[in-house]
Protein backbone atom coordinates (compact mmCIF):
# COMPACT_ATOMS: atom_id res chain seq x y z
CA UNK A 1 0.00 0.00 0.00
CA UNK A 2 1.27 3.49 -0.77
CA UNK A 3 0.38 6.18 1.54
CA UNK A 4 0.90 9.83 1.17
CA UNK A 5 0.95 12.21 4.38
CA UNK A 6 0.51 15.61 5.30
CA UNK A 7 -1.14 16.52 1.54
CA UNK A 8 -3.40 19.28 1.06
CA UNK A 9 -7.31 18.88 1.72
CA UNK A 10 -9.48 19.57 -1.18
CA UNK A 11 -11.73 20.67 1.05
CA UNK A 12 -10.56 22.86 3.86
CA UNK A 13 -7.07 23.53 2.21
CA UNK A 14 -4.90 22.15 4.97
CA UNK A 15 -1.71 19.74 5.16
CA UNK A 16 -3.47 17.08 7.21
CA UNK A 17 -4.41 14.93 4.80
CA UNK A 18 -3.61 11.33 4.19
CA UNK A 19 -4.10 9.90 0.70
CA UNK A 20 -3.53 6.16 0.40
CA UNK A 21 -3.97 3.34 -2.54
CA UNK A 22 -3.89 -0.18 -2.10
CA UNK A 23 -3.82 -2.74 -4.82
CA UNK A 24 -6.23 -5.74 -4.24
CA UNK A 25 -6.66 -9.53 -6.32
CA UNK A 26 -10.28 -9.85 -5.68
CA UNK A 27 -11.74 -13.77 -6.54
CA UNK A 28 -13.97 -13.94 -9.35
CA UNK A 29 -13.93 -10.34 -9.94
CA UNK A 30 -9.96 -9.40 -10.63
CA UNK A 31 -7.38 -6.75 -9.64
CA UNK A 32 -8.85 -3.59 -8.05
CA UNK A 33 -7.14 0.05 -7.50
CA UNK A 34 -8.90 0.87 -3.52
CA UNK A 35 -8.17 4.66 -3.05
CA UNK A 36 -9.25 7.08 -0.11
CA UNK A 37 -8.52 10.03 1.52
CA UNK A 38 -9.11 11.32 4.84
CA UNK A 39 -8.25 14.92 6.53
CA UNK A 40 -6.98 15.15 10.33
CA UNK A 41 -8.08 18.53 10.47
CA UNK A 42 -11.58 18.68 8.95
CA UNK A 43 -12.25 14.66 9.19
CA UNK A 44 -13.58 14.74 5.34
CA UNK A 45 -13.23 11.18 4.05
CA UNK A 46 -13.34 9.63 0.26
CA UNK A 47 -12.75 6.58 -0.99
CA UNK A 48 -13.39 5.08 -4.19
CA UNK A 49 -12.86 1.34 -6.15
CA UNK A 50 -11.59 0.81 -9.94
CA UNK A 51 -10.59 -1.93 -11.24
CA UNK A 52 -7.82 -2.69 -13.46
CA UNK A 53 -9.34 -3.32 -16.75
CA UNK A 54 -12.14 -1.25 -17.98
CA UNK A 55 -15.89 -3.27 -18.59
CA UNK A 56 -19.24 -3.19 -19.77
CA UNK A 57 -21.74 -1.75 -17.55
CA UNK A 58 -23.67 -3.84 -15.26
CA UNK A 59 -26.18 -4.70 -13.00
CA UNK A 60 -26.19 -7.12 -10.62
CA UNK A 61 -29.54 -8.88 -8.30
CA UNK A 62 -29.27 -10.63 -5.12
CA UNK A 63 -31.98 -12.45 -3.03
CA UNK A 64 -30.98 -12.60 0.42
CA UNK A 65 -32.36 -15.40 1.74
CA UNK A 66 -30.47 -16.31 4.66
CA UNK A 67 -27.64 -15.49 7.39
CA UNK A 68 -25.17 -16.90 5.08
CA UNK A 69 -25.86 -14.60 2.31
CA UNK A 70 -24.84 -11.74 4.67
CA UNK A 71 -21.49 -13.30 3.75
CA UNK A 72 -21.41 -12.27 0.01
CA UNK A 73 -18.99 -9.92 -0.72
CA UNK A 74 -19.86 -7.07 -2.49
CA UNK A 75 -17.85 -4.49 -4.60
CA UNK A 76 -19.38 -0.92 -5.03
CA UNK A 77 -17.36 1.91 -7.32
CA UNK A 78 -18.50 5.24 -6.54
CA UNK A 79 -20.12 5.09 -9.67
CA UNK A 80 -22.89 2.23 -8.86
CA UNK A 81 -25.89 3.28 -8.11
CA UNK A 82 -27.23 0.94 -5.04
CA UNK A 83 -30.95 -0.38 -4.67
CA UNK A 84 -33.33 -1.81 -1.83
CA UNK A 85 -36.78 -1.94 -3.38
CA UNK A 86 -39.29 -0.47 -0.48
CA UNK A 87 -36.22 0.93 1.58
CA UNK A 88 -33.80 2.83 -0.38
CA UNK A 89 -32.26 3.61 -3.56
CA UNK A 90 -28.73 5.52 -2.90
CA UNK A 91 -27.65 7.56 -6.43
CA UNK A 92 -24.12 7.76 -7.40
CA UNK A 93 -22.74 11.52 -7.69
CA UNK A 94 -20.35 13.34 -6.35
CA UNK A 95 -20.12 12.40 -2.24
CA UNK A 96 -20.57 8.58 -3.67
CA UNK A 97 -17.98 6.13 -2.41
CA UNK A 98 -16.86 3.34 -3.55
CA UNK A 99 -16.11 0.19 -0.75
CA UNK A 100 -15.49 -3.76 -0.79
CA UNK A 101 -17.74 -5.48 2.12
CA UNK A 102 -20.05 -7.70 1.99
CA UNK A 103 -23.54 -8.11 1.85
CA UNK A 104 -24.12 -7.68 6.34
CA UNK A 105 -21.96 -4.19 5.50
CA UNK A 106 -23.84 -3.00 2.93
CA UNK A 107 -27.21 -3.07 4.81
CA UNK A 108 -25.38 -1.71 8.03
CA UNK A 109 -24.22 1.05 5.85
CA UNK A 110 -28.14 1.13 4.93
CA UNK A 111 -29.20 1.02 8.09
CA UNK A 112 -26.64 4.32 9.61
CA UNK A 113 -28.14 6.40 6.50
CA UNK A 114 -31.87 5.89 8.16
CA UNK A 115 -30.95 5.97 11.45
CA UNK A 116 -29.45 9.56 10.88
CA UNK A 117 -32.50 10.51 9.01
CA UNK A 118 -34.48 9.69 12.10
CA UNK A 119 -32.38 11.73 14.10
CA UNK A 120 -32.63 14.70 11.27
CA UNK A 121 -35.97 14.50 10.83
CA UNK A 122 -39.04 16.40 12.11
CA UNK A 123 -42.27 14.56 10.61
CA UNK A 124 -43.34 12.09 12.91
CA UNK A 125 -45.08 10.02 10.03
CA UNK A 126 -41.29 9.98 8.29
CA UNK A 127 -39.88 8.97 11.75
CA UNK A 128 -42.16 5.77 12.33
CA UNK A 129 -41.34 4.60 8.47
CA UNK A 130 -37.97 5.04 9.07
CA UNK A 131 -38.24 2.91 12.04
CA UNK A 132 -40.46 0.74 10.09
CA UNK A 133 -37.40 0.03 7.87
CA UNK A 134 -34.96 -0.02 10.24
CA UNK A 135 -36.56 -2.96 11.78
CA UNK A 136 -36.70 -4.66 8.39
CA UNK A 137 -32.96 -4.55 7.96
CA UNK A 138 -32.54 -5.60 11.67
CA UNK A 139 -34.73 -8.63 10.39
CA UNK A 140 -32.34 -8.93 7.05
CA UNK A 141 -29.42 -8.92 9.11
CA UNK A 142 -30.23 -11.66 11.39
CA UNK A 143 -31.35 -14.19 8.53
CA UNK A 144 -35.38 -13.58 9.44
CA UNK A 145 -35.89 -11.20 6.36
CA UNK A 146 -35.60 -11.19 2.50
CA UNK A 147 -34.27 -8.65 0.83
CA UNK A 148 -32.89 -7.91 -2.66
CA UNK A 149 -29.84 -5.83 -3.18
CA UNK A 150 -29.15 -4.42 -6.80
CA UNK A 151 -26.05 -2.79 -7.97
CA UNK A 152 -26.58 -0.97 -11.08
CA UNK A 153 -23.04 0.28 -12.60
CA UNK A 154 -22.20 2.05 -16.09
CA UNK A 155 -18.89 1.84 -15.26
CA UNK A 156 -18.66 -1.91 -15.26
CA UNK A 157 -16.33 -1.60 -12.12
CA UNK A 158 -19.13 -3.20 -9.16
CA UNK A 159 -20.41 -6.50 -8.48
CA UNK A 160 -21.45 -9.14 -6.02
CA UNK A 161 -19.58 -12.27 -6.52
CA UNK A 162 -21.74 -14.62 -5.77
CA UNK A 163 -23.49 -17.91 -8.06
CA UNK A 164 -26.99 -16.59 -6.43
CA UNK A 165 -26.22 -12.95 -8.19
CA UNK A 166 -27.77 -12.29 -10.91
CA UNK A 167 -25.90 -9.99 -13.57
CA UNK A 168 -27.03 -8.67 -16.58
CA UNK A 169 -26.46 -5.44 -18.69
CA UNK A 170 -27.85 -2.20 -18.54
Amino acid sequence: MSELKNQDCPFCGEKKCTLKEEELDIPYFGRVFVFSMECEGCGARKADVEPAVRKEPCKYTLEVESEEDLNIKVVKSGEATLKIPHIITIESGPASEGYVTNVEGVLERVKKIIESSVDTDEEDGSKDKARNLIKKLNKALVGREKIKIILEDPSGNSAIISDKAQKSKM
